[in-house]
């Protein structure tokens, strides 16, 4: 299991507490230093099942700076969205956790760090 932090973030500061308290192992990946390529980002967005726009967080200034909410959320400009996300990483929701069964969520609630847990 890996779980994508902002250690500034309070809801990934509690997932991180929640994983500790049930004894989980995983290993911390610390996106705004160690930034996601493209590649990755797509891959995250497989596990996840959700589209770049649905984990982008539109009201953070390189977000307005970008007009993000005036583009367009459909296939036709995906890797745009997916560019502007490995460009400006703090656009990224967090954190998000990879499972061991090649699934992912985004970790924002106890229930979802809980469930990625029982994902294993």
């Amino acid at each position: 299991m890996e779980i994508w932090i902002n250690p500034a973030c309070s809801k990934c500061r509690s997932a991180i507490d929640l994983l500790d308290e049930e004894g989980a192992a995983y290993t911390v990946r610390r996106y705004l230093e160690d930034v996601p390529t493209p590649d990755e980002i797509r891959k995250v967005l497989d596990r996840l099942g959700l589209e770049p726009w649905d984990i982008t967080r539109t009201e953070e200034a390189a977000a307005k700076e970008l007009g993000l909410k005036e583009w367009a959320r459909d296939a036709g400009p995906r890797d745009r969205w997916i560019g502007a996300l490995a460009e400006h990483p703090k656009l990224i929701q967090r954190p998000i956790i990879t499972a061991d069964d090649g699934t992912a969520v985004v970790g924002r609630t106890e229930e979802a760090v809980r469930d990625a847990l029982g994902r294993g």
